[in-house]
Parts: structure tokens; sequence; C-alpha cells
């Protein structure tokens, strides 16, 4: 790679770099992003930046490529400042005060940090170096979906067949607006098999859905891809939760004649906290309120799994509860609760609800709360997960007001 030189460029007004940024980077491949950023920094008046995303598991924090760099290619998010930043959502600086870490943000999902150093890192350049970091991170989503070095960093070794086919499938792992916010995460991350999340939104309502197929191979992946785009073709055609079922049930007789699939599909109305949901065959969510798992709340008798062609003639019980402001909803698979020790512990639920609770209560945004989870749970089955481990956690938030 060509290297730029390092020597000052001629400060100039930061009004219109970022637009200028934003130009130059359409024509540009992934690879070539880092280095677009760190010039538009220097213009800016900064000595150099540096763009780190977050790896598949978001253990650490790696840089991607760029012409002039001497820094650490990657950081150790519960480790460092940058990691710190990433974790809290918030900008930190260094003790020295020369360098800065923000955070890159699209809309609410986290992506990595933005480094950026300089010799007086005065309140209006902080605040231009905000401004650039989500700019950055508009750039990453937009050239991530097509660009194999952007994915390709965010690994940190080979991903399986099937999990590749999972990934394709996945929605962002967080989402949300002022009145509302999902985040999930899925391990073993390199090497899924039959569970699969959605979560999205609509005018007035979040739509989520879990789905566990039976088995660990690529016939599995298929399947909860398959049962996925059987949810949203339906959903997307004004289909209701009853309609959602069966369909996926006739989808999976007719091309997945040896799989069986749990699943909890709900949705979410923003405006007024009616959460109405189904269970085929599935764990029953979790009602956080106040700090504490309300005991069998939302437990209801399940409805069968699908697979068998049961819910193409009798359609699914619908359940319907309100939600109190700040209430939080929690979606698992068994890969969960029935993780084991190395002693033959099972993680389970109390331990699974503690957690949450435990970290949302130390302040941490949902996204960090799962993130510490999904760490937890590794650490408790030795990083040798047996089967697929799924979370999506939904918070219902409307005192924040907006749409």
């Amino acid at each position: 790679m060509t290297h730029e030189p390092a020597e000052a460029l001629p400060m100039e007004p930061r009004e219109g770099l970022l637009s200028d940024l934003i130009a130059d980077a359409r024509l540009v491949a992934g690879q070539a992003l880092a280095g677009l950023v760190w010039r538009t920094g220097r213009r800016g008046g900064l000595d150099g930046t540096r763009v780190y995303v977050t790896d598949l598991q978001q253990i650490g924090l790696v840089a991607l490529p760029q012409p002039v760099s001497a820094d650490e290619a990657v950081l150790d998010i519960d480790g460092s400042l940058a990691g710190l930043a990433y974790r809290s959502q918030r900008t930190q600086r260094s003790r020295d005060g020369g360098t800065i870490w923000v955070p890159m943000i699209d809309g609410i999902e986290r992506l990595g940090v933005l480094m950026a150093t300089a010799p007086d890192l005065d309140d209006a350049l902080i605040a231009w170096c905000e401004a650039l970091a989500g700019v950055t991170a508009l750039l990453l989503v937009s050239k991530s979906s097509h660009n194999d070095l952007l994915v390709e960093t965010e690994r940190r070794r080979r991903m399986t067949v099937q999990g590749e086919l999972g990934w394709a499938f996945l929605p962002p792992r967080t989402i949300g607006t002022a009145r509302v916010t999902s985040s999930a995460v899925l391990e073993p991350a390199y090497d899924i098999g039959g569970d699969a999340f959605d979560h999205s939104l609509t005018q007035d309502a979040l739509h989520l859905t879990l789905l566990d197929s039976m088995g660990h191979d690529l016939a599995s992946g298929g399947a909860s891809a398959a049962g996925l785009a059987a949810c949203r073709a339906t959903r997307r055609s004004g289909g209701t939760l009853a309609d959602i079922v069966p369909a996926i049930d006739g989808i999976l007789d007719k091309w997945f004649t040896d799989r069986l699939m749990t699943a909890v599909i709900a949705n979410l109305n923003v405006l007024d906290g009616t959460f109405a949901w189904v269970n085929c065959g599935h764990p029953p969510p979790l009602l956080i309120r106040d700090g504490q798992v309300l005991p069998r709340m939302l437990e209801r008798e399940p409805d069968l799994p699908l697979g068998w062609a049961f819910h193409t003639t009798s359609p699914p019980t619908v359940h319907r509860t309100r939600l109190q402001p700040g209430d939080r909803v929690l979606l698992y698979s068994d890969g969960i609760t029935e993780a084991r020790s190395t002693r033959g512990d099972l993680f389970g639920e109390d331990r699974l609800a503690d957690t949450v609770i435990r970290a949302t209560a130390a302040g941490d945004p949902a996204p960090e709360a799962l993130r510490r989870l999904l760490h937890e749970l590794l650490r408790h089955q030795d990083h040798r997960l047996r089967d697929d481990a799924t979370i999506v956690l939904a918070e219902w938030h409307p005192g924040s007001g907006g749409s």
C-alpha cells in the first residue's frame, strides 16, 4: 500500500469537510475509507485518526488499514480506553488530553470507535470529531454489505458455511427509536446452526422473532433462513402473528420435512405498550420490571412446534399483555439456560436474568448488557458452546418521546 506523507496539512475551515468526505467516498472501495477519514481529519486540524471496528464477538476493536499509522491494530474492549468509549457509548479522552476515542454508532447500533489526536482538542474540535465519527459510521454501513475487506476485518477466524448463511439473513444486532430499543446477540458466532433472530420497526410497532431449528448443521441454518424469509414475506404483506406461524409451518413441511422448529414471534405496540406474542414450543419470554424478573408473567401454554404442518389448519394462540414504561422483554433460546459448565452446572434462567439485571442496574445500555451476558455464558461453558445461544432484549421507553 502506498504511504501518504504525514507532514502537516494546512488546516481548512471545517464547514464542508464532511460533505467532501461523503462525496469522495462514493467511488472508492472499502479499503480506502480509513485513509479518506484520516485525510479529512488532517484537513480539519487533527494530527491523525484511526478507524476501529468491533469484531464479530465484540471482544476486540480491530483497526481498518490506512496509509499512515503506528497505532495498535487490535484493542481489547474490556481493557482499553477505546473499549470504554465503545461500551459506554460516550467519548473518552486520554490522560494527557491529546487523544480522544469517539464511539461510531449507526442509529443505536455500535460499530466501533474513531481515534483522533491533536495538540489542542478543544470543545469545538471534539464536537467536530463526533460528527466525523457519525459520518464514518454511515459510510461503513453503506459499504460493508458489498466489501469483503470490511467484513473480514470483523472476523478473527474462519466462518463455517452455515454461519455465513445465517449471518447473511440476520438484521443489525441493535435497532431502535426514541420509544423502543431491541438488541440481540448470537453464539457460536462463527458456527451458528439452527438459531436465528429478527427485529424490525413499523410505523407504530416493534416486531420480534426468535427461531430455533432442530440440529446444528447447514440444513438447520437453511430451515431458519427460510423461516425468517417466510416471516418477513408474510409480515410485509400485511399478515398478522396468526398468519406468520402457518406460513413458516407450511414452508418447513414442504421443503424441510425432517426439521422441527420452536419459535417466539411477537409485536410490541410502541404507542400503548401492548405486547402480543405466539409461542410454538419455545421457552417463554421473561418480563423484567424495576430491576426484577416478574416470574411466569409471560408464561402461557405453548402451541406445538413448527414443522408438523399442524398450524396450517389450526392457527396459533395469540397472547396479549400490557407493558409498563421501562419494561424489558427477554427472548432466549434453550442454548442459554441449558448450557452446562465443566462441572455439569446449568447456566439456568435465574443466572440469565440476574446477569442482565446487574448489567442494566450498573447503567449499561442494552447492547452492552447482552455483550456481558454472552461473555459470561462463554466463560461458564469454557468457551465451548454445545448449542446455539441467542438472546433478544427489547425495552419500551415511551417517556423519552419522539416517534
